[in-house]
């Protein structure tokens, strides 16, 4: 899943002004009920952040009725403070259609609750993305979440829809998955579309090239550790192809069974974020990050710099002979950074803290675990 802002209500307003748009001319006056859905699209429109920029994405689901009893999900079968909602696939596809064509939305992200099992669930889905792409003539983004369950074929022609698949894991490994939500089973119905998504991404039937795919952890109810969630994504990411993990700090929600436990810190969620970009792009592994003896990273600073304090206040690098590799280790140097250095060696050696920012590394982290041309900076921050 992306990471999804949240609209205050002014924003909302706005959006669902901006919806009213799309109506033509004339349109025959809503019943109750289509006006309902209608509202429901409207509230559903919200701000994502991407690589390029923020989209403006539709995220909604084909229908908000569900028969899992996941513990801490407010569409979670038996509640009836939720509203069900459900849609069509051209009904969908054609509401989608007139606010994409409005301008309202540049995007869709569309999941479901699950009745009658996920791969009954997965085919409305498939085929509103179908009618976009061919009726419609669609070319944007379009985020398809896989149902538990779902089938192979399911997977693939998802893929050749999608723009990004997310298959959610929820938790950690399937002992702490069976306290979130114990009707979902990991090992049988989601690792095996991870691994087909792994298998197709080297097909070669894709609109443009494979989809990204994703995955989302609940944090903090299952009382799993930061070691748990951060080895197996670094396991997904490198033998299963897996582009990137959100983390979801749990926040308790009335008239479900989690409704009492407490939130999880957003520090904790914040720090999964900054260990799962060294695993990422920073060339670090799963068992280098700086866990503690109970399996959590440090709250109170930052784990590159925790793993630098550890491993190089005693044994600083060297700007002008470091490798890539070891320059990405160095708080304050990132891969923009790190290769401008690069670049700038090869005109010269870098002597002075000045080099080093010119070439946009944050001297005030980095001074305290390098050398430049085989001294350490004159100064630097109290970090210890």
């Amino acid at each position: 899943m992306q990471t999804f802002v949240q609209l205050d209500t002014c924003e909302k307003l706005e959006i669902m002004t901006q919806a009213g748009q799309f109506d033509c001319d004339g349109e025959p006056a809503l019943s109750p009920r289509e006006q309902r859905k209608r509202d429901f699209l409207a509230q559903s429109v919200v701000q994502v952040q991407r690589a390029g920029g923020a989209m403006t994405v539709l995220r909604t689901m084909m229908t908000t009725a569900c028969e899992k009893n996941c513990n801490y999900c407010p569409f979670r079968a038996g509640r009836n403070r939720t509203p069900r909602i459900s849609f069509s696939p051209d009904e969908l596809a054609r509401e989608f259609d007139k606010m994409a064509r409005a301008k309202v939305v540049s995007g869709l992200f569309l999941s479901s609750g699950i009745v009658g099992g996920g791969v009954r669930a997965m085919d409305p889905m498939l085929a509103t993305a179908e009618i976009l792409r061919k009726k419609y003539h669609y070319r944007g983004y379009i985020h398809l979440k896989i149902m538990p369950g779902a089938e192979e074929a399911q997977v693939a022609q998802a893929m050749r829809l999608a723009d990004r698949i997310s298959i959610n894991l929820e938790g950690a490994n399937s002992g702490r998955l069976a306290f979130l939500a114990p009707q979902k089973d990991m090992r049988a119905e989601l690792l095996p579309a991870i691994h087909w998504a792994h298998q197709f991404s080297h097909r070669q039937f894709f609109r443009q090239k494979p989809p990204s795919m994703v995955t989302q952890f609940v944090v903090g109810p299952a009382a799993e550790s930061d070691r748990e969630l951060l080895s197996g994504v670094d396991w997904l990411y490198k033998r299963r192809g897996l582009n990137r993990a959100y983390y979801s700090a749990f926040n308790p929600i009335a008239d479900t069974p989690l409704e009492n436990e407490k939130p999880t810190s957003p520090l904790r969620e914040h720090r999964l974020y900054q260990a799962d970009w060294l695993l990422r792009f920073y060339g670090f592994s799963a068992d280098e990050l700086p866990f503690g003896d109970d399996g959590a990273l440090p709250a109170a600073v930052d784990p590159k710099l925790a793993w630098a304090r550890q491993k190089l206040s005693h044994a600083p690098v060297e700007v002008n002979t470091a490798s890539r590799a070891e320059l990405l280790r160095v708080p304050g140097i990132g891969p923009k950074s790190a290769d401008a250095i690069l670049r700038a060696r090869q005109s010269g050696r870098l002597r002075d803290l000045s080099h080093l920012r010119s070439q946009g590394a944050i001297t005030q982290r980095a001074a305290p675990f390098i050398l430049l041309d085989g001294h350490r900076p004159p100064k630097q921050l109290a970090l210890f």
